[in-house]
């Protein structure tokens, strides 16, 4: 009872005459149906919030309507609104499981498709960023659930040989949940450039509340595995979903530990780094679309521009309409020079000042060569022009900037996709590879290559191109680890605690993980903060998380072959 039967016969013989999904009835087909679902819509509740989370914080952040805020505060309101999503991700599934294991699979399942649904839909009507963390906290309560309830569920249901690539087809089906999400993201975006929708990011939540119609099929037709029935009638109500069961026996206890350090590795790595790689990228499109720009005249119009009001100054309060300074394209990328001196000549003109170009100049730079650059860029033939003219230029800079943005938002879903691709046959692959070779085998490789990819991605990834492979690699590293996760973890618990033991690793690892996105959030704006682009430095460093998941490895149970544990 407390324990693999290594008597038993194995449950994966390494050949088979007939493929695995021959052996499974309509039912059985059905649960996997239902379960994949159920965990392909709420990863793709969790890529919506990803790809909504930076224009969400530009927009609930802004001074004012139009307005940008910093970069830096973009990036660190988008860090704490994650690292609280998955403190409620880890509540939720913490104590989703033990009802698992107490009430039934398919009766808790139902609860947390509509806890999730509900709320996902509820963070649309967000009016700051403290009140887009609170509802992504409440959403992640039946987002953490969902996993530990569903994957118990295929576990026991399925025949034992199917068992372990129903498993793996269930979370490879969680990329296409997140593509889903990417091309719901991709869709609103442009509809937002058209001018057809307001805020894409509230819409695409809206449209994550629709999984709730799942709940119907559910409570319709799912019927509890009879493991758990079972476990059920045999007098085990006290035990069922109980801590302290869990804890007061060694085995149980050693794996609920094990399976904490590596899910938290995995955890930490993909959502704490991982899935910043889309707001990484969002910046080499920013170049490449910048310098589109400036091929095209842009950074000269808005030099004319600048120009017109250094000389003619009173004209940004005769306009009824300006542009604003972090609108403004300088020369060359990395350079401030347009939004610096606009800033300095609205400063001036507020304070009543009119000043000259060089004394402009003079007072923004720090050296000889700064100061000769900015007279340069100030001097020419006089530009004439009146507050119509400057209306003109606004009118130009604001359309420019919000395709912009607009463009940014369909390309960091596109980068989505190309993560998710790469997720699916990463998933896939590491049940194939488990299959043969044992799971710890698989882990080990795993965890190695998620480090690597992570390194190359966030250390090498400067030009549009490499988004085309080298997003994908990662993807399908840093994924093939959670379908481990979904294979091993139902393998390490009795029925009576498979749904209480699987959530505490996956989620207790989250409330471990709601660390890494903070960490990368502040080692971004506090330690790398003098670098160009801070992120790069922070997720190589923070890549070391993919450590302890290898160093725990040797103290994990093999379960590749064996029954599971009752």
């Amino acid at each position: 009872m407390h324990g693999f039967d290594t008597a038993a016969s194995p449950e994966e013989p390494t050949r088979s005459s007939t493929p695995w999904w021959k052996d499974l009835s309509r039912y059985h087909w059905f649960v996997l149906v239902v379960a994949a679902l159920g965990w392909l819509f709420d990863t793709m509740d969790q890529q919506l919030f990803n790809l909504a989370r930076v224009p969400a914080m530009r927009e609930l952040l802004a001074p004012a309507p139009g307005v940008s805020p910093a970069q830096a505060d973009v990036e660190f309101y988008g860090s704490i609104s994650t690292s609280i999503f998955l403190l409620g991700w880890a509540t939720g599934g913490l104590g989703f499981g033990i009802l698992g294991d107490r009430i039934g699979r398919a009766k808790t399942m139902l609860l947390t498709i509509l806890l999730y649904s509900a709320f996902t839909g509820l963070s649309a009507l967000s009016w700051d960023p403290w009140s887009f963390a609170a509802f992504r906290f409440l959403t992640g309560l039946g987002v953490g659930g969902e996993f530990a309830v569903g994957v118990a569920l295929v576990a026991e249901v399925m025949p034992v040989r199917a068992r372990p690539f129903a498993l793996g087809l269930l979370q490879a089906l969680s990329a296409v949940g997140n593509i889903s999400a990417a091309v719901i993201s991709l869709v609103l975006f442009e509809l937002e450039e058209r001018g057809a929708v307001g805020s894409a990011w509230r819409i695409m939540f809206v449209i994550g509340a629709l999984p709730a119609l799942l709940a119907i099929l559910i409570r319709r037709r799912l019927k509890e595995p009879e493991q758990w029935q079972a476990a059920s009638d045999e007098q085990l109500q006290k035990q069922l979903g109980s801590y302290s069961e869990l804890f007061g026996n060694p085995t149980w206890r050693r794996n609920a530990i094990v399976g904490l350090i590596m899910a938290a590795s995995g955890v930490i790595g993909l959502w704490g780094i991982g899935f910043f790689s889309i707001d990484l990228t969002r910046s080499v499109f920013r170049k490449s679309f910048e310098n589109d720009l400036r091929v095209a005249g842009e950074a000269e119009k808005d030099r004319e521009f600048i120009r017109l009001i250094v000389s003619k100054p009173q004209l940004l309060s005769e306009a009824k309409a300006v542009p604003f300074p972090n609108q403004l394209l300088s020369p060359a990328a990395g350079n401030k020079d347009a939004e610096v001196i606009y800033s300095e000549v609205q400063k001036r003109v507020k304070a009543g000042e009119t000043p000259t170009a060089s004394e402009i100049a003079s007072s923004l730079s720090k050296t000889d060569d700064e100061r000769a650059r900015r007279l340069e860029y100030l001097s020419g033939d006089e530009v004439s022009g009146d507050a119509a003219a400057v209306e003109g230029h606004t009118d130009r800079i604001s359309k420019r900037a919000k395709k912009l943005t607009n463009q940014l938002g369909r390309w960091a879903a596109f980068t989505s996709v190309m993560l998710n691709i790469g997720a699916f046959f990463g998933i896939y692959a590491f049940t194939y590879v488990t299959y043969y070779t044992g799971r710890k085998p698989a882990f080990a490789v795993a965890f190695v290559l998620a480090m690597l990819s992570t390194v190359m991605v966030f250390g090498y990834l400067t030009e549009f191109s490499q988004i085309f492979w080298m997003i994908p690699i990662m993807g399908f590293c840093h994924l093939a680890l959670f379908g481990g996760y979904a294979i091993y973890f139902p393998e390490l618990f009795p029925t009576h605690l498979r749904s209480t033991g699987t959530s505490f690793c996956y989620n207790v690892g989250r409330f471990v993980a709601a660390s890494g996105p903070f960490a990368l959030g502040a080692f971004s704006k506090f330690v790398f903060h003098g670098y160009e682009e801070p992120m790069r430095q922070a997720g190589v460093t923070m890549s070391a998380i993919f450590l302890i998941g290898l160093l725990v490895l040797p103290f994990a149970p093999e379960t590749k072959g064996k029954p599971l544990p009752e």
